[in-house]
């Protein structure tokens, strides 16, 4: 099974490699593209060029074309084969483009300057908007629009409605059962079933645990490793972020904020350093540590804990961790009354169509975005094959996921839990995120204080905001 992963890794790897240099080389036109806002939850590295797939089919049956530049890298084949099938059926020619894992906003820029720009791009929520709205094209009377189950769902400026969320996700501490409930059999465990997991002093109790009896247990660590390089370090500066924002935003009734206070931070810092500490390597080896890391150590059985979301099935089906012992935890941080909180639920993934497309091309975009939330093959490829919740009224019958780490969720809800919405599209830049990612790196590796956590956390985040808004 170890060596089925690593040549999964590999093979993906150098899919990666040779489709980095492929993408659009239409030259640029005069018009320039907004600024950068955090439309993703990865770093904001330099960009490459995407990587690009062409559905190939015969001479369009119709006018009209469509070019999707594709947020989530983890479903990029799956969207090449949902356009084939859809060019096959049509013969509208269908590209989809996938930026690099963290480069999205930057590679939205530059495509959209070029004279085939994308027809249908995505922003992460009202902060990402804010930056693109002029390009967005009003869904109001559209077919998709009108499957959708609330406008909970969509972003909207008056009546306009210029964004539409297409997958809900999850995201919380996905834990091996088997592995803990090998733990709970410890003779000197202090917490014995998951019944009692529900806070943070006993998930710190089960870490130091599993940690102290690593070597009894067959594991690495308590934790996969918290890797800070971009494909990993979003889920600290940006997921994990969220939850002291989210319980700062509760304190005091609200849902944005031109500036925080930190009151959640040493909440924050106790999280964070459970995850450093009890790991499966050393806090010096963080920055070379990869989101491919912390998947392989999770799927072969190396650690029992990993923060990630829903997302993450794809990588670690298949190996060590069978499916019904796949599990998730809400990330406790120390919060009064977590006891009833639940997982991390929302979106950052709403679909936008450009406005400034030709005619042709705009209703092409439209017509397959609603083949895609009607048609057989469109459900099937969002609910099974990439494993998503979504929210289109046209999924109710027999569309739904059967994502283990989905019916982990489906749980919580039932059982009358609070699930954390999703509040770091809120946070002012992406620069925000890059400052906090470094200063949580020097404090892991012993090169910075905490204080600078708190600095990037607060000063930094009043002073983006500020710059933002002054741009505007």
């Amino acid at each position: 099974m170890k060596k089925k992963l690593i040549s999964a890794l590999l093979s993906v790897a150098m899919v990666s490699a040779l489709l980095a240099g492929c993408g659009s080389k239409a030259e640029p036109e005069s018009t320039p593209a907004p600024a950068d806002t955090q439309a993703e939850a990865g770093s904001e590295a330099e960009p490459s060029e995407p990587a690009e797939s062409v559905a190939e089919a015969p001479a369009a049956s119709g006018e009209g074309k469509v070019y999707y530049l594709n947020f989530k890298p983890e479903q990029a084949e799956d969207w090449v084969d949902l356009a084939a099938v859809y060019t096959e059926q049509t013969g509208v020619p269908v590209t989809v483009v996938t930026a690099a894992s963290g480069t999205y906003e930057s590679t939205l820029k530059s495509e959209m300057a070029k004279s085939e720009a994308p027809t249908l791009f995505q922003v992460n929520g009202p902060v990402g908007l804010a930056s693109w709205k002029d390009y967005c094209y009003d869904l109001k009377d559209s077919d998709v629009y009108k499957n959708i189950e609330s406008d909970d769902y969509v972003l909207k400026e008056g009546d306009s409605v210029l964004g539409m969320a297409y997958v809900i996700e999850t995201y919380g501490i996905i834990y091996n059962k088997a592995l803990l409930n090998d733990y709970f059999a410890l003779p000197d465990a202090e917490i014995t079933s998951i019944d009692e997991l529900n806070n943070f002093d006993a998930l710190k109790k089960v870490a130091d645990g599993i940690q102290a009896h690593k070597d009894d247990l067959g594991v690495e660590g308590a934790f996969t490793s918290a890797g800070f390089d971009a494909s990993s370090d979003w889920r600290f500066k940006t997921h994990l972020a969220n939850l002291p924002v989210y319980y700062e935003y509760k304190a005091d009734g609200i849902t944005s904020s031109p500036a925080i206070k930190g009151t959640y931070l040493d909440n924050y810092k106790q999280i964070f350093d459970l995850y450093i500490t009890d790991a499966t390597c050393e806090p010096s080896l963080l920055s070379g540590k990869t989101g491919e890391d912390a998947a392989s150590e999770f799927a072969l059985g190396e650690a029992v804990f990993y923060q990630n979301g829903t997302w993450a099935y794809n990588d670690i089906k298949d190996n060590e961790v069978a499916d019904e012992d796949l599990g998730m935890l809400p990330i406790y941080i120390g919060a009064e009354g977590e006891e009833n909180q639940g997982l991390c639920t929302g979106s950052e993934n709403y679909w936008c169509v450009n406005k400034n497309a030709a005619p042709e091309d705009i209703q092409a975009t439209l017509d397959f975005l609603n083949w895609v939330v009607t048609s057989d093959e469109g459900r099937d490829a969002l609910a099974n094959k990439m494993g998503f919740v979504t929210p289109f009224k046209t999924f109710a019958d027999g569309y739904q996921s059967t994502n283990p780490l989905i019916l982990a969720n489906d749980e919580y809800t039932k059982a009358g839990k609070t699930p954390v919405s999703w509040n770091f599209t809120t946070m002012p830049s992406e620069e925000w995120k890059n400052g906090l990612g470094s200063a949580l790196l020097e404090y892991a590796q012993g090169t910075g204080k905490w204080d600078n956590v708190v600095t990037a956390f607060v000063d930094g985040w009043k002073t983006e905001y500020d710059a933002a808004n002054e741009a505007e």
